[in-house]
């Protein structure tokens, strides 16, 4: 079976524009939420970690007529970064057909896109009087339809919109679509943004942290969200040597999806299908379980590096997904995007996935961002320093409402 290769990236997201931002501000390891500058945010916790005001997108405002909110505007930004990354370009027109210079062909390009929101801020804004200057209704999800009509790409257009694990689902459906002949190159992640709904409903569900998302710690109080957008192109590994593809950031190496069934909001105390869901991608990637439920993942040069884990910073998901780890991955160190950007909703996945390309690429590990006192019940390793990395293999996972849970397994790129 072909690797499905990352050959490029893009984001937008509280450490600014563009993936240099990115990594930077992982090592850097100091970020903290702001109030959100919304004179209707009439809740107790009005903080987010925010995309800077300079980093905004200035437009476009709208697309063939139709308005854009601010998510829309995010995946677009942080697509054409990782469009252009991949030493790739927009596509010709509708009309076209077979394959452009680039040996590009627009019938094997597709769009995977996941939000939470979408663009419920215009929806929200015709709600309190605001219209958008074309005075045209929108629908709520059009991200992935929109990067699609902006790149030209004429192969399946899907937006996800599962709860927390969607850009995970959207990751590991690009995958297959590559693997299974449908797509040589898939513009693929998440996208989120401010929705005033959804931090009220949040606040009114007592599940906000008065201070920052503090994930696996002792004081920690609840979530806070993040905005912004990470977008992977993800590639045959056939279609990225015939054209000579510049740069491999690692390849997507195994995926696992699970459901719980057990309750609208809460995770399944045992683990068992969070665990599931792991074991799955790592035995697809062939970084290796033990055979045993206490058994660990294979440690080493050729085993697991790192995890990114879901860790949302409430108080029975850190719980359980940390026991899982504890018991299947001991000692790996965890990275906590979250603990440095927020909750990112339905882009937390592809920020987990853009990150930890970026840790395989580079090799290193950077430092958490400081959380204080450890939950005696979250016995999982989370440095303050950066490390070289260890394994040839990262974990990345995303958990949502629903009991939607999904693992993926990114390797180092071959040689």
């Amino acid at each position: 079976m072909d690797d499905v290769l990352v050959t490029g990236l893009g984001a937008l997201s509280p450490l600014g524009a563009g993936t240099g931002a990115f990594w930077r501000g992982m090592h850097a390891a100091d970020t903290a939420p702001v109030r959100v500058p919304d004179p209707l945010a009439h809740m107790d916790h009005p903080l987010m970690y925010l995309v800077p005001e300079a980093d905004l997108p200035d437009g476009p405002e709208e697309q063939d007529g139709l308005p854009l909110g601010r998510g829309s505007r995010f995946a677009l930004a942080a697509a054409r970064e990782a469009v252009a990354d991949a030493g790739l370009a927009a596509l010709p027109g509708p009309d076209a057909s077979g394959a452009t210079d680039a040996g590009l062909d627009p019938r094997r390009v597709a769009v995977a896109l996941s939000t939470g929101m979408g663009d419920t801020d215009l929806h929200e804004g015709w709600w309190t009087g605001e219209t958008p200057a074309s005075g045209r209704w929108a629908p709520a999800f059009p991200l992935a339809s929109v990067v699609g009509g902006w790149f030209g790409a004429q192969g399946v257009n899907t937006c996800v919109s599962n709860a927390c694990a969607a850009s995970g689902y959207a990751l590991s459906m690009a995958a297959d679509l590559i693997r299974s002949g449908e797509a040589d190159v898939v513009i693929a992640g998440g996208a989120e943004a401010y929705s005033r709904t959804a931090l009220a409903c949040f606040n009114r569900l007592g599940a906000i942290d008065p201070e920052r998302c503090r994930p696996f710690a002792a004081e920690r109080r609840g979530t806070l969200f993040g905005e912004g957008a990470a977008v992977l192109v993800l590639e045959s590994a056939a279609h990225a040597r015939a054209r000579g593809a510049r740069t491999v950031y690692g390849r997507l190496a195994g995926a696992g999806w699970s459901c719980d069934a057990y309750h609208p909001t809460a995770p399944e105390p045992s683990g068992e299908q969070i665990e599931r869901a792991m074991r799955v991608a790592l035995r697809e990637a062939g970084a290796g379980t033990g055979s045993g439920s206490g058994s660990g993942a294979e440690s080493g040069s050729g085993g697991l590096g790192f995890v990114i884990p879901h860790g949302t910073g409430t108080a029975l998901n850190d719980v359980v997904e940390s026991q899982v780890l504890d018991a299947l991955t001991p000692r790996t160190p965890l990275y906590s995007v979250k603990a440095l950007i927020g909750h990112t909703g339905g882009a937390a996945g592809a920020f987990a996935a853009l990150a930890a390309s970026l840790v395989l690429h580079h090799k290193t590990l950077p430092p958490n961002v400081p959380v204080g006192t450890p939950d005696p019940e979250c016995a999982v390793p989370l440095p303050s320093g950066s490390a070289p990395m260890t394994g040839a293999y990262g974990l990345v996972n995303a958990y949502a409402f629903g009991g939607n849970n999904i693992s993926l397994v990114f390797g180092e790129a071959a040689a």
